[in-house]
């Protein structure tokens, strides 16, 4: 960077400066007073944002996605609603597909909810439709980069007008719903890859809607996962739960992306094809299909209007944590939540975007976040063990301490089982992973009581603290997990703790052992006491 100003040189009495420098031996006095600069920039923040249908009655082809046009990260959902009624040879009237729905009336057309494991398998009054048109979701094409798009030429974020290219019409302009009439707001003719890369288009006249500026098209983010539905979601590790993909809450029809939609980005489709089956093109006389979209944006400060009641369906459960991850960018990046020392309230923490092995303190107890257990239900275990603990007097001590939590914390207790079947397994019976000193077991399965004592909650059980069993134990450790190695495993004693877990053996029962290897899992005399190991309890949080 140039400075504003270069200080001067004196020149005058150089003979007397020279002769002062010799006599100092070299040392030199320095000042640099008010070395200033600004750096200012006025900015106005404008949100945008554009819904993208193109369609093509001819071939079946139909993308819908969403731009940001804006200078601000977006939040977007969108809902797909289907009409379809049929007429035979010879009758007056049609009959809709599913009854109550009118053509004319989009507010009763079917909203599309696809089954919980399939989005190709439509539940409920949408089931109709199964028979008679098949939906493609998401676009991958293979060895094939991310399609093109013609940007928008709309640019007035307070017009709700989509840019809707060949047979598709935006709501605004036409809501005819005759099969024909036109209601294009978008150049194009919404064929598959009308657009490529190079293209360009010059809308002065105006020829469509908005400014009369020529684009070149632009790329589409690629997928990194097809659309999937939000139970779907939930089961994925927590570090690919945000991403450029869309998730589908099956109980609304409501399709979300699954990242912010950054200033200058355009979503992947979220629908790719609408085409007709054998069993529409068999009816004898003819029929009516239709399918309207419904797109919303927000900024990512508003996910509140996105978890808003719905008047005909309720928000899955997963709905707040999946809106929560995204707003905060990860559901691994623990942002916003406190540190591992800082003592803070459970409302203060928000365990939804916790990675698994997060330590943090609330209500005066540390603990181990473990795992999302889907439904706003989180497993959480005390980091320290309580020492001085055996076998027979584990269940005492971990009454005892649930007993003593704050009623802030009970409060958000989940119920558990009041007796869990445990099985019995001996360690010499057990075979375990090459490489790692009895990490983990590859047979457990074969002893199914054992493998089967996972901790869910229980509605029939009681609100309490429990002890993990040896498949918890399991199913928490590897990486990405509660305890990705064998260090983790051990408790936060000055030393390292080792803890009882509630599976049997026939020598006593299994604990997570801290000498002479620290984190194994072995077998354990049920009536030792030793003074650097016990009980870790652990809770399901709501």
């Amino acid at each position: 960077m140039t400075p504003e100003k270069k200080n001067q040189r004196r020149l005058r009495n150089l003979a007397l400066l020279s002769l002062l420098l010799l006599l100092v031996g070299g040392t030199f006095a320095f000042q640099a007073f008010n070395q200033r600069a600004i750096n200012d920039r006025l900015r106005e923040n404008t949100p945008g944002g554009r819904v993208h249908d193109y369609y093509n009655r001819d071939t079946e082809n139909k993308d819908v996605f969403v731009e940001n046009y804006g200078n601000v990260p977006l939040m977007a959902r969108i809902r797909l609603s289907e009409f379809m009624e049929k007429r035979a040879t010879g009758d007056t009237d049609f009959t809709p597909i599913v009854n109550g729905t009118i053509r004319d009336q989009v507010n009763t057309w079917t909203v599309m909810r696809p089954s919980e494991t399939n989005l190709n398998t439509r539940v409920g009054d949408s089931a109709a439709f199964n028979t008679y048109a098949n939906l493609t979701f998401g676009w991958s094409r293979s060895g094939q980069d991310a399609p093109w798009f013609m940007p928008t030429f709309n640019r007035d974020n307070q017009d709700l007008m989509t840019a809707s290219a060949g047979h598709a019409r935006d709501w605004l302009t036409s809501t005819a719903t005759d099969g024909v009439t036109d209601g294009a707001t978008h150049p194009g003719d919404g064929t598959d890859a009308y657009w490529s890369s190079g293209d360009s288009f010059d809308n002065s006249g105006p020829v469509w809607p908005g400014e009369e500026v020529s684009h070149d098209a632009a790329q589409n983010l690629q997928q990194e996962r097809a659309p999937m539905t939000i139970s779907q979601w939930a089961a994925l590790p927590n570090n690919l739960k945000v991403g450029n993909f869309w998730v589908i809450d099956h109980q609304t029809g409501w399709a979300y992306w699954a990242n912010q939609l950054q200033a200058g980005e355009t979503t992947s489709y979220l629908l790719d094809a609408a085409q007709m089956t054998a069993a529409a093109d068999n009816i004898p006389g003819e029929y009516y299909y239709g399918i309207h979209v419904d797109g919303q944006l927000i900024s990512p400060d508003r996910i509140n209007d996105f978890l808003a009641a719905d008047p005909d369906y309720t928000h899955h459960a997963d709905l707040s944590d999946f809106l929560t991850a995204v707003q905060n960018g990860s559901i691994d990046n623990n942002w916003g939540n406190p540190g591992p020392d800082d003592d803070v309230q459970p409302n203060q923490i928000n365990f939804s975007i916790m990675a698994p092995g997060t330590i943090f303190t609330m209500a005066g107890e540390q603990y181990r976040y473990l795992e999302n257990m889907g439904d706003n239900n989180h497993m959480i275990i005390r980091n320290a063990a309580i020492r001085n603990t055996n076998f027979s007097t584990m269940e005492q001590r971990t009454n005892d301490w649930y007993a003593g939590l704050d009623s802030s914390v009970q409060a958000r207790v989940q119920r558990v089982s009041d007796n869990f079947v445990t099985g019995s397994v001996n360690g010499d019976e057990l075979t375990w992973t090459a490489g790692q000193w009895r990490w983990l077991p590859t047979n457990l399965d074969t002893f199914p009581e054992v493998a089967a004592d996972e901790t869910r909650v229980d509605p029939s059980g009681s609100p309490r603290a429990f002890i993990l069993s040896l498949a918890d134990v399991v199913r928490l450790s590897g990486p990405g997990r509660a305890f990705p190695d064998h260090e983790a495993r051990v408790g936060s004693g000055p030393e390292g703790d080792w803890w009882l877990l509630r599976t049997l053996a026939t020598d006593g029962a299994w604990r997570v052992q801290r000498d002479p290897s620290i984190g194994v899992l072995s077998s354990h005399h049920a009536g030792s006491i030793l003074g650097w190991g016990g009980v870790r309890p652990a809770l399901i949080v709501r």
